[in-house]
């Protein structure tokens, strides 16, 4: 038990430095992402067939 403990621990000092430079990149491409999308969502196209739905939706008899 005691072996795995330390080799768990020189492992986890291996990779020191390195959560802040991935959490950046995750960011970035998140950013990259929402901002593709909203230009996606905001076209015409995307934006005439949602409007279509929520009327469609509106006007649905119960």
């Amino acid at each position: 038990m005691r072996t795995l403990l330390r080799r768990t621990r020189a492992a986890a000092g291996k990779d020191a430095g390195m959560v802040t430079s991935e959490y950046a990149m995750g960011l970035i491409a998140a950013v990259g992402f929402a901002g593709l999308l909203y230009k996606v969502v905001t076209s015409g196209q995307v934006r005439a067939a949602l409007q279509a739905v929520v009327e469609k939706a509106l006007h649905a008899s119960f």
